[in-house]
C-alpha cells in the first residue's frame, strides 16, 4: 500500500521518533480519572493505577468512562489492542455526550483474523447525526506495543492523530449549515465488546471464542482540556498560554503527513462514496 519513495521513508522515520517521544507521557492515575462502568470484574486497574485492561469473553465485554466531562480538549491515550485472532471484536475509544441529539467523536478498532490488518474506524456525530465514517489501516502492528491515539477538539476543528501524526480533520462547517459539536460537554468512554454481526468483513467472520478472553490495555492518559462542572468551564479562568490548543490548527508539515496517511492507508471515506449519496455529498465534504 505504502510507496517506497524517499519521502515515505522519511515520514516513517519521523513517525518512529514521534512515537518514542510520545511514549514518555507522564503517567496518569486510572483510579482518579476513570470509573469502570460494566463488565462484572472483566475490567481491571493494575500497576499502581498506571494500567487499565478491558477483557471480553463469551458472556460479556467490559468498559469504563471518565470521571470528568470536557467541553473541548486535547486528549491522548495509549492503547495496545487485542492480539492474535481478534475477528468479531471491537475496541471503542471515544468522546460522547448523552441523549438523542448527542455529540460524539469516535475511534473504533475493528478486530481481524491473524495476519490481517486492524481497521481503524473514525466517525463524528453532531446533534445526533453521524454517518461521517473514515476508515484506515495502520502503518504498524497495533497489538505488539502501545501507541498513542489522540483527539484534538476545539471550536474550529476536530483532529484525529496516531502517534502524533494527524490522520483526519473535521472542520467546523456551521457556515454550510452543518451542526458542530461545541455546546455539549462529553465524557471519555471505552469498551471492548463482541460485534461479530458486522465488525469483520461485514459479519462474515465470527468471533472464535476458543481465543477468549480477549484483552486490550490502556496507559498514559493525558487530557489538556476544559473540564465542565456545575455549568462552567475550567478554561474560563486559565491563562491563554496554557490553552493554545484551543486555536490549534495543522501546519503545512502536518497537513502533508495527513495527506500521506490518507493516500496510503485510508480505505473508506464517506465523502467519496457516491453510491451512498446519489443526491450529492454532505455539505462539509466540500471543505475537504
Amino acid at each position: 500500500m505504502a510507496s517506497s519513495s524517499s519521502s515515505s521513508v522519511l515520514f516513517m522515520i519521523s513517525a518512529v521518533i514521534l512515537s518514542s517521544v510520545l511514549a514518555v507521557v507522564s503517567a496518569s492515575n486510572f483510579n482518579q480519572d476513570f470509573t469502570i462502568t460494566w463488565g462484572d470484574g472483566r475490567a481491571k486497574i493494575l500497576n499502581n493505577s498506571q494500567l487499565l485492561t478491558l477483557s471480553l469473553d463469551k458472556t460479556s465485554g467490559s468498559g469504563f468512562q471518565s470521571n470528568n466531562e470536557y467541553l473541548f480538549g486535547k486528549i491522548d491515550m495509549q492503547l495496545k489492542l487485542v492480539p492474535g485472532n481478534s475477528a468479531g471484536t471491537v475496541t471503542a475509544y471515544y468522546l460522547s455526550s448523552q441523549g438523542s441529539t448527542h455529540d460524539e467523536i469516535d475511534f473504533e478498532f475493528l478486530g481481524n483474523l491473524s495476519g490481517d490488518p486492524y481497521i481503524l474506524h473514525t466517525n463524528v456525530f453532531s446533534q445526533g447525526k453521524g454517518n461521517r465514517e473514515q476508515q484506515f489501516y495502520l502503518w504498524f502492528d497495533p497489538t505488539a506495543d502501545f501507541h498513542t491515539y489522540s483527539i484534538l477538539w476545539n471550536p474550529q476543528r476536530i483532529i484525529f492523530s496516531v502517534d502524533g501524526t494527524p490522520i483526519r480533520e473535521f472542520k467546523n462547517a456551521e457556515s454550510f449549515g452543518v451542526p458542530y459539536p461545541k455546546n455539549q460537554p462529553m465524557r471519555i468512554y471505552s469498551s471492548l465488546w463482541n460485534a461479530d454481526d458486522w465488525a469483520t468483513r461485514g459479519g462474515l467472520v465470527k468471533t472464535d471464542w476458543t481465543q477468549a478472553p480477549f484483552t486490550a490495555s490502556y496507559r498514559n492518559f493525558n487530557a489538556n482540556a476544559c473540564i465542565w462542572s456545575s455549568g462552567s468551564s475550567s478554561c474560563a479562568s486559565s491563562s491563554s498560554n496554557s490553552n493554545a490548543w484551543l486555536s490549534e490548527q495543522l501546519d503545512s508539515t502536518n497537513q502533508g503527513r495527513m495527506k500521506w496517511v490518507q493516500k496510503n492507508y485510508m480505505i473508506y471515506n464517506y465523502c467519496t462514496d457516491s453510491k451512498r449519496f446519489p443526491q450529492g455529498f454532505p455539505p462539509e465534504c466540500s471543505m475537504s
